[in-house]
């Protein structure tokens, strides 16, 4: 990008929010006013990159306090919350197993449990998509995939339906797992900023998995609805695992093991008690000791995410602004009308507003806006807290209808395969087919459970 470019990029989010300043300023405190104007612009940033997201994501440390929101030290602890560490120990396993090209032998063990026909080929890459998405950053493994799949036949249409897969399937699988999306991250660490009981990590995953079968089903089927005719050939040949592959395995078998004997059962076991984030953690840097020596800082530390890190730090940084300017109360006031309805028809109207947001916005900075908000009408109307929290934020990585909703549409977008209306078609279905499930599943299973 240019410099002139860039500087128009910056000026058009100060407009925008020079006019959310203006329009807010009858119905809002000062604060609170100056606090959407400094959201509004870093929005802005974050989605026309007028700034590197790294950069955008440090502004709240120095516009909170300038325009009396947060004092300096209030911005500056959000970057330091423990679910950031959690999220560093699971790049760090990322980063072992792309390096050994686990990765790669990983997708085409799925590819081989499938049927060779196309409609098994889209299955294999969704479920592997998924899969690796929950464990691995759904950017990297969108990136990683992509490459395999568009080698596999020559055919655009076909082309286009892998790609779509790969996309939909990272977003569908990210939720499997606390560490699978930023969203989910941002939901355990404003869950223990408000001295929310946490989900554990094995059950987080037994409350989803329902709801991830079914939508990788739903895509899988839809995207391989009449190419019954159609033929790809896949070369599945891999070697054996190397020392440094089996040692990133070990690691892996061992991380699952503690984050399993770690997770209470309530009544019937109390679990050990240990901080997952300090379990994710320990994990990763292993990594860096004999006798793994997988990872050398000299030159791995240049993947390791810190702009990533720094957006978890905004996301959390917002929500505290939210919650201490008393905006979230203010808002949940409107919001406490719907909550007269049904459950059933109050779930609806979250799931549908955030899904249908998040196309046009950042999911990090949509939920740590809206999770303190739902906090507020929860405490106000008697509504179970986490069920409110859970839902709006699985909805917030279910976005499958334009490229800028998640970076996985992006990447898929970027191959040159896919149209704008293509993408929009699928996804308008897929998303609201994820509404529907999100809705069911949330009603049906986590009702009195979480």
């Amino acid at each position: 990008m240019s410099m002139e470019e860039q500087t128009k990029h910056i000026l058009i989010a100060l407009l925008l929010g020079l006019i959310s300043f203006a329009a807010m300023f009858s119905f809002f405190t000062l604060q609170q006013t100056f606090m959407v104007a400094i959201i509004v612009f870093m929005v802005t940033l974050w989605t026309n990159e007028g700034l590197p997201l790294a950069v955008v994501s440090l502004l709240p440390i120095v516009l909170f306090p300038a325009a009396g929101v947060l004092s300096t030290k209030e911005a500056a602890v959000n970057y330091a919350n423990p679910i950031i560490y959690l999220f560093l120990g699971g790049f760090l396993i990322a980063i072992a197993v792309e390096k050994t090209g686990l990765h790669k032998i990983i997708a085409n063990k799925m590819l081989g449990l499938f049927p060779s026909s196309v409609r098994g080929i889209i299955f294999a890459l969704i479920i592997t998509s998924g899969l690796l998405s929950s464990v691995l950053s759904n950017t990297t493994t969108t990136l990683l995939l992509l490459p395999i799949a568009l080698f596999l036949t020559d055919e655009v249409k076909l082309k286009m339906r892998l790609a779509l897969g790969i996309a939909y399937g990272a977003s569908i699988g990210g939720i499997l797992t606390p560490i699978g999306t930023p969203p989910n991250l941002i939901l355990m660490g404003i869950m223990e900023d408000l001295g929310m009981p946490a989900i554990p990590f094995a059950q987080w995953m037994y409350l989803v998995a329902p709801l991830v079968i079914v939508m990788f089903t739903v895509v899988g089927f839809i995207l391989s609805l009449g190419l019954h005719d159609h033929k790809i050939e896949t070369d599945l040949k891999t070697d054996p695992l190397n020392g440094d592959q089996k040692k990133v395995l070990y690691i892996i078998g061992a991380l699952i093991f503690f984050l399993l004997i770690n997770a209470p059962i309530k009544p019937y076991y109390n679990g050990l008690g240990l901080s997952e984030p300090g379990i994710l953690l320990s994990a990763g840097l292993l990594l860096f000791a004999p006798p793994f020596s997988i990872l050398n800082w000299m030159d791995d530390k240049e993947s390791i995410p810190y702009r990533i890190m720094f957006l978890f730090g905004a996301g959390f940084a917002i929500a505290d602004a939210f919650t201490k300017t008393g905006m979230a109360g203010e808002i949940a006031s409107h919001l406490i009308a719907f909550s007269d309805m049904p459950l059933l028809v109050f779930l609806l109207i979250i799931a549908t507003m955030v899904t249908f947001t998040t196309e046009i916005t950042s999911n990090t900075a949509l939920i740590s806006i809206m999770l303190p908000i739902l906090y507020k009408v929860a405490e106000q109307t008697g509504v179970d807290a986490t069920l409110i929290m859970m839902v709006a934020t699985i909805c917030a990585s279910y976005a499958f209808m334009l490229p800028i909703a998640t970076p996985p549409n992006a990447i898929a977008m970027s191959s040159g395969v896919i149209s704008i209306k293509t993408m929009a078609t699928y996804g308008l279905i897929f998303n609201i087919v994820g509404i529907i499930l999100i809705v069911a599943v949330a009603k049906a299973l986590w009702i009195g459970v979480i």
